[in-house]
Formats: C-alpha cells, structure tokens, sequence
C-alpha cells in the first residue's frame, strides 16, 4: 500500500469513530426526562453563582 492510501483508510477510521462518539452522547443525553435537564441546570446556575459571588467577595478588599 501506499502512503496515501494508509493515510485515506486512518482518515476514513478516525470520521467513523468520532461518529460513534457523538451517537453515544446523543443517546445519553436523551435518556434523560425535561425535569431531570431542568434541575441539573438550576444546580449548575447556582453552584456558578455561588462561584462567582466567592470570587467577588476575594476581591473586594482595600484598593478597589
């Protein structure tokens, strides 16, 4: 064989891989219910809140 034809035939692997990957993550993503999305989305807001307000109160201090 040569070199292109090697590399065509990874190519070819690689494209069909990544589509297995993504077919696997759709199926888990849609394996969950609206309200199951709806409170992992809350817990996410609120734990960046959180976040956020932890790292503006480390900042405010003499100066600013």
């Amino acid at each position: 064989m040569r070199w292109w034809k090697v590399l065509g035939l990874a190519g070819f692997v690689g494209v069909a891989a990544s589509g297995v990957v993504l077919a696997r993550a759709e199926r888990q993503r849609r394996t969950y219910t609206p309200e199951q999305i709806r409170e992992r989305l809350h817990a996410r807001v609120a734990e960046a809140s959180d976040g956020a307000s932890a790292q503006s109160a480390g900042r405010s201090g003499p100066g600013t």
